[in-house]
């Protein structure tokens, strides 16, 4: 079997300007910070992205990296509205569809399963209709005859998810208390990027938790990488928790003074260097 080992820059270098972008997690949790970040590093621009946002989506609209947005959502969690996406979308910076969560996961079940849309409920009703006047509605062909939205697929051309473990092959395993929707996002995309907490044999996988929670599997991913700490700031539990304090730090920092301290070292580890030092300096 082929080993998919990668390092940040190599997946980076499969990417492109213009390409549509998944990136998995949800909010302020689990999200592949690492090659986010590895992405900053970049020139790649013009990115449609597609995520249940969090800073993943502010960084990249704080750097100017966005052209359209598709999302439920930005948020830190804690914090209830991601700042730079807040700031972005007040400037006009990129175009926004923004979807019911229930209506966005279904767009990913569609893409997985490659089918046009799937007919959902969620949207009737509200102003999700009203903003997003490119939705279409279907009328059910059968004796009830209802009509339901038509949810189009949320198709990529690449995405990026982060996980507690994985092996060499891919094989993917969260052990967190939720999947949140990374196996959808992977199988959603033409390619699809794991990146891990730590790399673990293959028989490690089934003795770190039940086999529910072998979530990705290596049929669906094109290269996985380790980065420990790799979703930084954002938890990744049980690995760590939330940095609060440097969240807090993000988001009250303005951007050329938050990117100049600790994203311009060239490196993930200058990055989490600054990250240690500026830690230090609160004690």
């Amino acid at each position: 079997m082929t080993d998919k080992t990668m390092t940040p820059e190599e997946v980076v270098g499969q990417l492109r300007s213009g390409m549509t972008l998944g990136i998995g997690g949800w909010g302020s949790r689990r999200k592949p910070m690492a090659l986010v970040r590895a992405l900053l590093r970049s020139e790649i621009t013009d990115l449609t992205v597609i995520s249940y946002g969090g800073p993943d989506v502010g960084l990249l609209a704080a750097a100017g990296r966005i052209r359209k947005l598709v999302a439920p959502f930005a948020t830190l969690d804690s914090i209830p509205l991601e700042p730079h996406f807040r700031a972005a979308r007040e400037s006009g910076a990129f175009a926004f569809t923004e979807l019911d969560e229930a209506m966005f996961m279904w767009g990913l079940h569609a893409a997985a399963n490659r089918l046009p849309f799937l007919p959902v409920r969620a949207g009737l009703g509200s102003d999700v209709m009203r903003v997003n006047p490119e939705l279409r509605t279907v009328t059910s062909p059968y004796a009830d005859g209802e009509e339901l939205v038509a949810v189009p697929a949320l198709r990529m051309d690449a995405a990026l998810v982060h996980l507690n473990r994985a092996d060499h092959l891919g094989n993917g395993q969260y052990l967190g208390p939720d999947p949140y929707f990374d196996d959808l996002f992977c199988e959603a995309a033409d390619a699809a990027y794991l990146s891990c907490e730590q790399l673990v044999e293959t028989a490690e996988l089934s003795k770190a938790g039940p086999p529910q929670s072998l979530l990705v599997s290596r049929h669906s991913v094109t290269g996985v990488v380790e980065t420990p700490n790799g979703a930084h700031f954002t938890s990744c539990v049980p690995d760590h928790g939330r940095d609060e304090a440097f969240q807090k730090l993000y988001a009250t920092t303005p951007w050329p003074e938050f990117r100049a301290r600790f994203l311009s070292g060239g490196s993930e580890h200058a990055y989490q260097s600054a990250v240690q030092a500026w830690h230090e300096e609160q004690n």
